[in-house]
């Protein structure tokens, strides 16, 4: 059974570390700091020790729950969907960070096997690099993840992870999300030096009422990661204090 992640915010500390040393103290830093309510797995760790052993070493260390991040799944041939999914299932994580720009067979595709699964899907499409759309010269449409996240939610996503960088993007995407979706979760990642601030995001995504910030180096490579985590906690408690008054 996938965990939930639990509050209306929340840090996911993103696991993006070369050592297994420095992961450990990450997360033995962070998994009992208020306000950390999960934790990104990438392809760091798992290219080194492969999946299943990834998991069971973050679970020897935490109970919080686990969003993989495979860099990006989902751009693939639609097929792929269930075999990937079912390896994730099998490993134990609770969810998979998807960004199926392949296509709307590639949505119903990814989408679909981790609702059957019972994994969150945890669907994106856009990342906080000025040249990813056309309009900045790189090779994506401007509204991809407009049109996915339309897709997505039909296919039963109630999961979304946004780039933090373009607060007039994120309001954007987020009023639909929260007008469209019923308890819709929001994961914002690209702070620090991809430009995203939690201030700025948190307060232009204030119409999904469940948001959690994603954050690699600004906990991992912190001297202190348990307090650098906290600080970003508070940060969003005084957001949403700030925006209810």
């Amino acid at each position: 059974m996938a965990k939930a992640f639990s509050g209306a915010m929340g840090v996911v500390p993103a696991l993006d570390i070369d050592s297994h040393e420095q992961f450990e103290l990450v997360v033995k830093s962070t998994t009992k700091v208020d306000g950390v309510v999960g934790y990104k797995l990438g392809l760091t760790t798992v290219l080194r020790f492969g999946l299943d052993e990834s998991v069971r070493r973050l679970r020897d260390l935490t109970d919080l729950p686990i969003l993989y991040d495979h860099q990006k799944a989902g751009p693939d041939m639609p097929d792929m969907a269930k075999k990937f999914t079912a390896m994730c299932a099998q490993a134990g994580v609770d969810g998979l960070i998807l960004f199926p720009v392949a296509g709307p067979t590639a949505v119903d595709g990814f989408v679909g096997e981790a609702v059957k699964a019972g994994i969150a899907p945890v669907v994106g499409g856009e990342i906080p690099v000025p040249d990813y759309c056309a309009s900045g010269g790189g090779y994506m449409l401007d509204d991809a993840l407009d049109r996915i996240l339309q897709r997505s939610t039909a296919a039963k996503a109630d999961h979304f992870v946004l780039p933090a960088h373009d607060m007039a993007k994120v309001k954007r995407w987020s009023n639909w999300i929260g007008a469209n979706v019923v308890n819709a979760t929001v994961f914002l990642t690209g702070f620090g030096s991809l430009g995203g601030t939690i201030e700025g995001a948190f307060a232009a995504a204030s119409k999904c009422k469940r948001r959690y910030a994603i954050v690699g180096r600004l906990i991992t490579q912190s001297t202190d990661p348990g307090g650098a985590a906290r600080k970003l906690f508070e940060q969003m408690q005084a957001v949403t204090a700030k925006s209810s008054a």
